[in-house]
């Protein structure tokens, strides 16, 4: 089957018919704001009703995967669209029938890491780097605190969101963060056996097994990302230190918290 291949600014898609391929294209940080988040919704839209996708990856150009979403777009008059674009785009990767992979290289923070650790199979070169630093910022970030518990445990999610610490793949990897590592040069590589695997299974086995496994947290998902979002805007985004702590990082400042 041909190729396929839509059109946007800040991403690109294509599709074989059996895998379809979603790359970040803001290099060369692939910084996610509100257009590129929405290009991704509706780039995810149209491949979930493909029926007979067997994997999805999500790769990206440049010397990062992503360094999040854009600090800009945090601030109180723009973060309630900004949230709501990001955590459509996990919704929509939660209900996408296919196996999904992302293939990381350089630095994956913030809301950049929780979009590489959400796929269902993380690969990593070893030069990528992964962390959710908002906590530097003031702020916290929703989809590591109700994902990560699932994928890393409770402990390492505490400490990872708390300390903001940037881990490098090999730890990433060791903590399950990651689900492997391989050198730079291996990594395209890695990625195409993989889906040469997922291209041998039926895309009907693949989405109904998928989703029998995810119909057991399907409905606490949804339900603690509105729990996650109501305390990031109607608690976090009230307080002093969360606006503080983002203006001080565009204007390239330390933080004056409030110690309170």
């Amino acid at each position: 089957m041909p190729t396929s291949e839509t059109s946007f600014t800040s991403i690109k898609v294509e599709s074989d018919g059996n895998v379809a391929r979603l790359v970040l294209d803001r290099p060369p940080l692939n910084i996610l704001d509100l257009e590129a988040l929405r290009e991704l919704n509706r780039a995810l839209r149209d491949l979930r009703a493909d029926d007979a996708l067997r994997a999805l990856v999500i790769s990206a150009e440049g010397k990062a995967f992503s360094a999040g979403v854009s600090v800009e777009d945090h601030l109180p008059e723009r973060i309630e669209l900004t949230l709501g674009a990001f955590h459509d785009v996990f919704r929509q990767l939660r209900r996408l029938g296919c196996p999904t992979v992302a293939a990381v290289q350089g630095a994956a923070l913030g809301g950049g890491c929780e979009l590489a650790c959400f796929a269902d199979f993380v690969i990593a070169s070893e030069s990528a780097s992964f962390g959710v630093p908002e906590i530097k910022l003031g702020v916290f970030p929703p989809i590591a605190a109700v994902h990560f518990p699932e994928r890393i445990g409770l402990a390492r999610t505490l400490q990872l969101v708390l300390s903001g610490d940037v881990l490098p793949a090999a730890e990433a990897a060791r903590i399950g963060l990651v689900d492997r590592v391989v050198a730079a040069t291996a990594l395209a590589g890695a990625v195409e056996t993989l889906v040469a695997r997922l291209k041998e299974k039926s895309a009907s086995s693949l989405r109904l097994a998928k989703r029998a496994v995810l119909r057991t947290s399907a409905r606490d998902f949804d339900a603690r990302l509105v729990e996650a979002e109501t305390a990031f805007l109607d608690e976090l985004m009230k307080t002093s230190d969360a606006v503080e702590g983002l203006r001080a990082f565009m204007q390239k400042r330390p933080p004056a918290w409030s110690h309170r």
